[in-house]
Parts: C-alpha cells; structure tokens; sequence
C-alpha cells in the first residue's frame, strides 16, 4: 500500500535542519580561524557580513574582500600606531601642518613631497636638511619621517644631544657594540639638532668617532637624515679631528640629497600666528 506522502513544508523543514548544523559548524570553524590569526571580528559582525553579501547577490571574490577589509585596514592602522610609537617623535608635526606659503620662495613644497614617498629608503640615499635654526627643519623632517612610518619604514628621531649621550653611556659600560646596532637596525634614522648650542664639542669631545661609528654601521643598510644649523664646509673646524670628519662627511653626503634653507624664522612666524590666535579669542 502506498505511503502519503510528506507536506512540503515538512519536507523543506528536514532538509534545512542538516544544511543549518553545517552552516553552524562552518560559522563557529571560521571564528575560530579568525581568532588563531589575530584578527579581531565578531559572530554577530560575521553574520552581518555574510547576510549582506547574500542579500547584494556579492560573488565569492567579494564576499571575500568584504570579509578582509576591515580587519586588514585595521591591522595596517595598529602597525603604524606601532611603528610611531617606535619612531618617538618629540611632536605631531606633518607635511600638512606647515605654512608653505610662508617663505614660498625658498623652500617650495615638491621636493619634500618626493622625500615623502620613502623612494630614497628604497634607493639607500642619506638627506641632509641644512640652514639656521627656526626655518621649519625639524618640523619638516618629522613630517617626512612620519609618512616613512606610514609606508612601512621603521623609522628612528633622535636629536644629536639624546644619540651622543646615550652612544657616550654605552661606551662606558662595554654596550658600545650592541646600541651600535640598535641604531642601524632602523630603515631611517634622523639625527635632529646637529650643532644646536654646540653641545658636540663642548659636552662629547668623543662626537665624531662616535657619530662616525653609527653612521659608517648603517652605509648601505639604511638612509640617515641629518638635520644641522652647521653648514659641511665647517664641520672640520667645529668638531676638530680633520681626518675623522672627513670620513664622517663622506658617509653623510654620499647619495645623499641636499636641502638648503633660507628665509625668515619660521618660529618666530609660528610664534605671531599663535599670540595673534589669543589675542583674537580673548576680545
């Protein structure tokens, strides 16, 4: 005798039940994966991407750069975060914050532009930023270096003064090798400040063996910026040592790309902008 047949429903209703426990088992597998790579996304933020692309008809590629996007920008903005922290740059300054149209004339905006897009890493170039002290150098090459760090570089700021005490400490407690390393280990190091106040000579006569041993450790393995007020042609005469220096400013200028500046004090412009700020608010 025949069977009756099931309802539809019911029929509907049998098959479901083995596709939802696998499509449970597959959700709970692929939060689990999630988890063992570190990337941070959630079973109700899953599920709303999957209820999304099936309601969008998104093909598996999509579905696929949907699921990513987010976990992949937001592991790029941590390793940035991390890569600043590493960087210690003493303020938040950036290409975008300096008043370009203050000494215009001199100091035009593309060639510091071009260093922002980290290609003289790439090359194995130096830089060399050299003027009086208030014109924007530290400033600029703090923008510079972040944007380094945005790219991916491993970038280190350090001002002449912190590098020489910290190199003078370590010789005197036999870890001269080791920081040695520590500062070559970096895609980009600047060195800020060479010059400012003239504590090379007066407070580290061991400054240009010192600094020569850093800067001849990194040839070839990284770019070094240096920042000075001291133009080359009185570096011999500023830290004495002829022959020394003159090792150092081989390795310095050498594929190094040369920014002199000129003009008006940025600072001091700086400085007006920000009395004439106040002076506006409190009327």
């Amino acid at each position: 005798m025949k069977q009756p047949s099931k309802p539809a429903a019911a029929k509907r209703s049998t098959k479901q039940a083995p596709k939802q426990a696998n499509e449970q088992t597959l959700r709970q597998s692929i939060l689990e994966h999630l988890t063992t790579l570190k990337i941070r996304l959630s079973g109700e933020e899953l599920d709303q991407v999957i209820r999304e692309s099936t309601e969008n008809n998104h093909s598996s590629w999509q579905l696929l750069e949907r699921f990513l996007a987010g976990p992949a920008i937001l592991s790029r903005e941590r390793s940035i975060q991390r890569r600043l922290r590493l960087a210690k740059f003493p303020t938040m300054s950036s290409l975008e914050s300096f008043d370009w149209s203050f000494n215009a004339k001199t100091l035009p905006r593309g060639p510091f532009d071009e260093l922002a897009t980290g290609e003289f890493i790439a090359r194995g170039d130096n830089v060399a930023l050299v003027g009086k002290s208030g014109l924007g150098k530290s400033h600029l090459i703090q923008g510079i270096g972040r944007a380094c760090c945005a790219l991916g570089y491993r970038v280190r700021y350090v001002t002449s003064a912190t590098l020489l005490e910290d190199l003078t400490a370590a010789a005197g407690d036999k870890t001269l090798p080791s920081r040695i390393r520590y500062f070559r280990s970096f895609d980009l190091l600047i060195i800020d400040e060479f010059g400012f106040d003239k504590l090379e000579r007066r407070e580290y006569p061991e400054s240009p063996s010192l600094l020569y041993k850093v800067v001849d450790a990194r040839s070839g393995r990284g770019s070094t910026a240096f920042v000075t007020n001291v133009d080359f042609s009185d570096w011999t005469e500023y830290l004495g040592d002829p022959p020394l220096v003159m090792a150092l400013l081989d390795r310095v200028v050498d594929n190094a790309i040369v920014i002199r500046f000129e003009g008006k004090s940025y600072r001091q412009h700086r400085a007006q902008q920000k009395q004439s700020a106040a002076s506006k608010r409190s009327k």
